[in-house]
């Protein structure tokens, strides 16, 4: 918290203190009426001898009014009257001057206007300093602390003296850089552009999942262009004031304009382009009224003005198709998950300030790490650092990115849980199972890592395959030979225990998602055909748009898909069986080394099974 809003903060806190000072003042002048003290009473007291003084206040409610008693010994009682004319009549039948008892009526007190007024006045102040007191702590994260600075766009500019990242700092990204370059080059030198009558693309969308360089890529172009860039995120545009996001856009761009050239970055705009009239309550909301003016003001620039308008997202297929059209949004790059390649170069990238042993091979680390993303892989080798640096090393070696790869990839392994026995035995035949369908089905394997050492939550054990490279396409049998190693641990089970566990659950829900996947998606059910049979329930729901749709499949037709689904997996389990029966010497040679070390490696694997099956 920086000095300004501790100031502010501190003055807010005075104020309201003098506010409930003024309230305990007008509360205290308010007299304090005891309930229990009656007329009756006081005419007691009167004959003891004890009263002093009697002070009649009437109210402006007359008659009513309250009543001071003073006593001989100083204390006070005050009670209420309901009929100040009698009580004074009943005072004259006491001879109150007789015993000498002073007696006093006041004439009726009528608050002036200030003090009517003053709850409703000290209610406003209260309200308007609550109002400051938000705008000014939303303003000191956002860049200003006043009323008026409340609509102000909240984008950070950074100058091209600051901006030191380049396309040189982006691995793994080849392509995508490519398409970039074209912006680089139009911001260095748009005369040629313009010479020639060609329009430089006014926005630019980068698509792609979380982690894989969006952000990176886009501070690279402003980068190598050398310009200011302007960066935001799109949930900083939508506020609970009405027009305040819209506000914010044209401030935006006001920016830009007086900057150009530069580029504007909207970090995940999905949080304010998402899809109009899809929300169930429907729609002129606070977020519909800043992508209105965000769709202004997109085709407000003149095409060559020199802005460049670069937006990131995961979620394309919720933006609004206006945003999308050419002239806005004309150009979109997926930036994906890196190949083999682009691994290896990332990981140079990320290894570059931390020792290597001479045991790790950066390229058998990407081969393994398929699906990783940039981010992924910047967290795998930090992981290996913090581990090297545990155990007091002054160099990462293989086992720290092995331990590292299990506790991003699967989760801490649990070496202290105490598991039974025969718990253990069913998980060492369970990933034994696994393991050796990897080893013999060519398409998915072969075996890297086999461990029976709980992980995570649940998982008692895990068997981890070493990818010889990234497919781009999965083939029917590759998916066949998928759903056969999903079985695999449960065969083994049932081969060797004589009965089933809960442990397969997650293996049966794998090896049906992917049948299922085969017949109503990819079309490779005989019996089906070419046909797409997905329902909306298959993706994800769009609440409201989707919500009423009707589902375009019949009752025979679901039927037949649940008989196709049930007959590959049916089919696998048959083809499953007859290879684990055939290596059963090795599933039982494996089981044991696993009981034994509880985890092995590949070349351990290998052996071991080519010691059983000689």
């Amino acid at each position: 918290m920086n000095k300004n809003v501790k100031r502010s903060l501190i003055s807010y806190l005075v104020l309201f203190a003098l506010i409930f000072g003024v309230l305990a003042l007008v509360s205290n002048g308010s007299q304090n009426v005891d309930k229990s003290y009656t007329e009756q009473n006081f005419a007691e007291d009167v004959k003891k001898g004890t009263v002093a003084s009697v002070y009649v206040q009437q109210n402006a409610e007359v008659p009513t009014g309250t009543v001071e008693v003073t006593k001989k010994d100083y204390s006070k009682v005050i009670f209420y009257v309901t009929d100040v004319n009698d009580f004074q009549k009943q005072c004259e039948k006491l001879d109150l001057s007789e015993k000498k008892i002073r007696f006093q009526m006041s004439d009726v007190v009528r608050p002036s206007v200030l003090e009517r007024m003053l709850p409703y006045i000290i209610g406003v102040i209260g309200f308007v300093i609550l109002i400051m007191l938000m705008v000014g702590m939303q303003g000191a994260g956002g860049g200003g602390g006043s009323m008026a600075n409340f609509g102000k766009s909240r984008a950070k500019m950074t100058s091209e003296a600051d901006n030191k990242i380049t396309f040189e700092d982006v691995a793994g990204l080849r392509e995508e850089k490519e398409d970039l370059e074209e912006v680089v080059d139009f911001l260095k030198s748009p005369s040629k552009y313009v010479e020639l009558g060609a329009r430089i693309p006014k926005g630019i969308l980068l698509v792609g999942p979380p982690g894989t360089g969006k952000t990176l890529l886009a501070k690279a172009v402003a980068g190598e262009a050398h310009v200011p860039f302007f960066t935001i995120s799109g949930s900083d545009f939508v506020e609970m004031f009405v027009g305040v996001g819209a506000s914010r856009v044209r401030d935006l761009f006001a920016e830009a304009k007086r900057n150009a050239p530069c580029i504007i970055f909207i970090d995940e705009i999905d949080a304010v382009a998402r899809r109009r009239g899809t929300g169930l309550g429907g729609g002129h909301d606070e977020r519909e009224q800043t992508l209105n003016q965000m769709l202004v003001e997109m085709d407000g620039f003149n095409v060559n003005e020199g802005i460049i308008v670069l937006a990131a997202t995961n979620r394309v297929d919720i933006l609004d198709p206006a945003i999308l059209r050419p002239g806005r949004f004309d150009r979109k790059v997926s930036v994906g998950r890196p190949d083999v390649g682009g691994r290896e170069e990332i990981l140079k990238v990320h290894t570059k300030k931390k020792p290597l042993s001479d045991d790790i091979d950066l390229h058998e680390i990407a081969r393994t790490t398929s699906g990783f993303s940039g981010a992924d892989l910047e967290n795998l080798m930090n992981e290996s650092a913090i581990s090297a640096a545990k155990d007091n090393r002054k160099f990462i070696v293989k086992e720290d990115v092995d331990k590292a790869f299990i506790k991003v990839g699967i989760g801490t392994e649990r070496k202290s849980r105490i598991i039974p026995e025969e718990d253990r035995r069913i998980t060492a035949y369970h990933e034994a199972g696994h393991a050796i369908l990897f080893h013999v089905l060519k398409d998915v394997g072969p075996v890297r890592t086999v461990s029976i050492i709980p992980t995570g939550e649940s998982a008692a054990g895990y068997t981890m395959p070493l990818p010889e490279n990234d497919n781009m396409h999965c083939t029917r049998g590759k998916l066949l030979q998928d759903i056969k190693v999903s079985l695999g641990g449960r065969i083994a089970e049932e081969m060797i225990m004589d009965d089933i566990t809960t442990g397969a659950s997650q293996d049966i829900k794998q090896a049906t998602a992917a049948a299922r996947a085969m017949v109503v998606k990819y079309g490779m059910s005989a019996e089906l055909g070419l046909i797409n049979y997905e329902t909306d329930n298959e993706e994800e729901t769009f609440v409201g748009r989707d919500i009423g749709h009707r589902k375009m499949l019949g009752e025979q037709t679901a039927s037949t898909i649940d008989r196709e689904v049930k007959r590959i997996v049916d089919e696998c389990y048959v083809d499953a069986r007859k290879i684990l029966e055939e290596h059963i010497a090795a599933l039982h040679l494996c089981a044991e080394r696993l009981l034994e070390k509880e985890r092995i490696d590949q070349e351990e694997f290998e052996a071991l099974f080519d010691e059983a099956m000689a």
